[in-house]
């Protein structure tokens, strides 16, 4: 459609830092300082995660037809593709603020903790699920090129790396006994959030205003509304022929069904991971190291990623996706046979869990965009609905986010006896202090954990190559689609 400028591919990518700095800190922390700090009752916590499941689960179609449900019945156009573009990028320029500021109210108590909890939760996704849905859409839009497409998800990796540098310092500021420091730090990440946001898309619009005119399209991006161009050119438009569409759609299906494990293994990693490191390495490591490892296990899934990008060039996203599973799977084998007794064997595999399988999630933004493409070739659409198409999918995958938390205390209840809301104390608490209990006790708790630990990928590697072996749109297959579509839209591959 256009050719990519490095301004251009610098200033999507620096999008996904402001994101990441914010949300690798609510991954880690939102959970323990409801627990831990706030003090909420179970009750509440699974309420509150209950709600937010519900609210999950939809906010993605619902906002993905909100944006894209103009689509469904207009002439294609190359106008009509410029405008869709510039309405992402006044979402984007909406929200990405709005988003910093839902974050900052997690780290101050100022309501009731099952009412904070749900409210919180909600606003935060909310946000979070409108900047995801229109940035991603956007790598769809701009090009059906592989390379281009590639080229700007690498980076979003680079970008997203450097954004992981807050888990390092976070985890050195951390102290629930007193969270001054901890919630002066947030300020500051929200505030780079919210100026960053701001500025950036200030310069993706800048660019792609240069771009629409080199490639000679006639629009005046700034006076002229969406609306206002699609006027005269709508269809009936419903969302349930839409559904209909998707549920024939096996490659949609057997992707979401995959994305949802995907998620929930990202989500069950983040969640649980300081419990890892703190019931194997923490007698064996100082503070610092362990807020090395946890620093590294954030960063490398984004440096990976631009290798991983390489490798999809080379040999296809489908093949490169299967061997990470497979690796993923592989690992945890081998694990679960060496035995809990080999420390740092364990903080290799407990690091490289998440490096393979954040690099997964890393990947996953590129089937979809392929899916995008099947999809306009499938029903024979004037112009691709892209963040429909992905908020759809997250319509199945996203509620991976709340079964982690959910399922994981459970299997950690189930594997230890620990309760994180009572579990025999006067205060909840998702780590246990391992010098209170005898030796016995101890062994059994960590041997508990190791099996949480190791069980979690081995089931989820099965039923992700499983449903993948089931995916049909690669090699062939996939280049008849690009061409089709190419040839539909008389726009360049």
């Amino acid at each position: 459609m256009f050719t990519m400028s490095i301004s251009m591919e610098t200033a999507y990518g620096s999008l996904t830092l402001f994101t990441s700095i914010l949300h690798n800190v609510f991954l880690l922390y939102h959970i323990d300082i409801f627990v831990s700090v706030y003090k909420i009752d179970k009750t509440s916590f699974w309420f509150g995660e209950t709600l937010f499941l519900i609210w999950n689960s939809l906010n993605d179609p619902i906002f993905g037809w909100i944006s894209d449900k103009k689509l469904l019945g207009i002439v294609s156009n190359n106008s009509s593709v410029t405008n869709i573009v510039w309405s992402r990028l006044g979402a984007l320029q909406l929200y990405g603020p709005l988003f910093s500021c839902a974050f900052v109210l997690f780290w101050v108590h100022w309501a009731w903790p099952g009412l904070q909890f749900a409210v919180c939760l909600c606003l935060y996704d909310g946000f979070l699920t409108m900047i995801d849905l229109h940035h991603s859409a956007l790598l769809a839009d701009l090009s059906l090129s592989d390379s281009v497409r590639t080229k700007l998800n690498s980076r979003c990796s680079l970008f997203s790396a450097i954004g992981s540098i807050s888990v390092f310092l976070s985890y050195l500021v951390w102290n629930k006994i007193d969270l001054t420091t901890f919630r002066i730090f947030c300020f500051v990440l929200a505030t780079i959030s919210f100026i960053g946001y701001l500025k950036m898309v200030k310069v993706l619009k800048k660019a792609y205003i240069k771009y629409s005119k080199d490639s000679q399209v006639q629009t005046d991006l700034q006076d002229q509304s969406v609306t206002d161009s699609f006027s005269g050119q709508e269809s009936k438009a419903s969302i349930l022929k839409f559904g209909r569409q998707l549920l024939s759609h096996r490659n949609f299906l057997w992707f979401a069904f995959l994305n949802l494990v995907q998620v929930f293994h990202c989500h069950f990693n983040s969640n649980f991971f300081p419990l890892f490191l703190d019931t194997f390495l923490g007698d064996a490591v100082s503070p610092t190291v362990a807020s090395g490892l946890l620093s590294i296990s954030f960063i490398a899934p984004h440096i990976n990623n631009l290798y991983f990008l390489s490798l999809c060039k080379k040999y296809g996203v489908y093949s490169v996706i299967r061997y990470l599973f497979l690796i993923k799977l592989a690992l945890a084998v081998v694990m679960y046979h060496v035995g809990p007794e080999h420390i740092w064997m364990l903080a290799f595999f407990i690091a490289s869990n998440r490096v393979f399988t954040e690099g997964t999630c890393k990947l996953l933004n590129l089937v979809i965009s392929d899916l995008v493409d099947e999809d306009v070739v499938l029903h024979s659409r004037p112009q691709a609905v892209s963040a429909l198409v992905f908020g759809t999918a997250a319509l199945v995958s996203k509620p991976g986010q709340t079964l982690a938390p959910v399922i994981g205390t459970w299997i950690l209840a189930l594997q230890t006896g620990h309760d994180i809301f009572q579990s025999g104390n006067e205060d909840g608490s998702i780590k246990l202090d391992l010098s209170k209990m005898d030796s016995a006790v101890r062994l059994a708790y960590k041997q508990g954990v190791f099996m949480m630990l190791i069980c979690v990928p081995v089931v989820c590697a099965i039923l992700q190559l499983l449903a993948w072996s089931r995916y049909t749109l690669k090699g062939q297959r996939l280049a008849q689609i690009k061409s089709f579509r190419a040839k539909l839209h008389h726009i360049p591959v």
